[in-house]
């Protein structure tokens, strides 16, 4: 067991997608674009995209509950809720609302941002509750919906994302610890490279006080710089976890990292020497997803039997920030 506290359990996991799948030959009729152009670029064929009536606390609720099932835990077992997220329904939180849908009547919970980065950050977070005793099951979400934020006439990013929700529950283990390393980095410096800002207005309230007021704007990213920083970060990071964990490359049984990009995904491996059948990849039906893409990709391997109890798990995130980081765990 680790020696600075609890042991922690991955026990279960859940996703869910928008039902609505926009297609690269959708997106044809919307940009002067192909399926032929998006495919060789990014590795996508299509995304699910939420409808109007759509939120995102409906979409981790359903990934918390199919989490819970699988672990065989009710809500009401439940002392912590994290919802990883860049776009929630509510700017106050929406772990809230999940946490009443659930019926997890126990649980604290509360929302965490750090975009593609945040199923990341979001289980070395929930694992330090664990460790120090203070809470024993937390439920940990990852979900977006990024079709919100889109400019819909940038064939540049509209390509790329599509909204979906993943779901871990972390148990704590008196026996034995699961959660073998982690690092994490941010580099505001970048932070133009890829946002989501708020853009707002002058108002004036008298003629000598002001305020701002607005609202968002659409999704603007450098993908070159983005590109650049990934291949260059996300290999170095995840041999800093492997080298704390004192594991290698060939320990490995799967690689998930987050799936913003299957040219992306195979530069990182490449430079890792980790074949591509050890690397998890469902970009091709769900785009990026952002912060729900690693948990969903870590489910479907579950759930089709690839992922086995006891098997080494390396997951990376990496985006917005930028902030880039990575884990090593045994499934189960």
């Amino acid at each position: 067991m680790n020696s600075v506290g609890i042991g922690i359990t991955i026990i279960g996991s859940g996703s869910a997608t928008a039902n609505q799948i926009l297609t690269n030959d959708d997106l044809s009729e919307i940009v002067e674009t192909s399926d032929e152009w998006i495919q060789s670029r990014t590795g996508m064929r299509e995304r699910h995209i939420c409808s109007a009536d759509d939120s995102l606390a409906n979409l981790a609720t359903q990934a918390g509950m199919r989490a819970l099932e699988m672990a065989g835990l009710a809500p009401t077992d439940l002392d912590l809720i994290i919802l990883a997220t860049s776009t929630p329904d509510d700017l106050f939180g929406t772990a809230v609302k999940v946490q009443s849908q659930l019926g997890a009547t126990r649980a604290m919970a509360f929302d965490l941002t750090a975009a593609c980065s945040g199923f990341v950050v979001g289980l070395v977070t929930a694992s330090q509750f664990i460790r120090t005793g203070v809470y024993r099951n937390v439920l940990l979400i990852g979900g977006d919906i990024l079709s919100r934020w889109v400019d819909w006439s940038d064939r540049a990013t509209c390509v790329l994302f599509g909204d979906g929700a993943g779901a871990v529950v972390l148990q704590g283990n008196d026996e034995s610890d699961r959660l073998l390393g982690f690092e994490m980095y941010s580099d505001g410096s970048l932070n133009h490279c890829l946002n989501l800002a708020y853009q707002g207005e002058t108002k004036n309230l008298t003629t000598e006080k002001s305020v701002g007021q607005g609202n968002y704007q659409p999704i603007t990213m450098n993908g070159r710089e983005v590109y650049r920083f990934a291949v260059a970060k996300v290999p170095e990071v995840i041999e800093k976890v492997l080298f704390k964990a004192n594991i290698t490359t060939e320990d490995i049984d799967w690689l998930i990292l987050h799936q913003a990009n299957q040219r992306i995904m195979d530069s990182v491996s490449d430079r890792l020497k980790i074949p591509s059948e050890k690397v998890i990849s469902n970009v091709a039906k769900y785009g990026n997803t952002s912060a729900g893409s690693i948990p969903i990709a870590l489910d479907e391997a579950v759930r089709a039997g690839k992922i086995k109890t006891g098997d080494l798990v390396v997951a990376s995130g990496f985006g917005a920030g930028l902030t880039w980081g990575a884990t090593a765990f045994r499934w189960g």
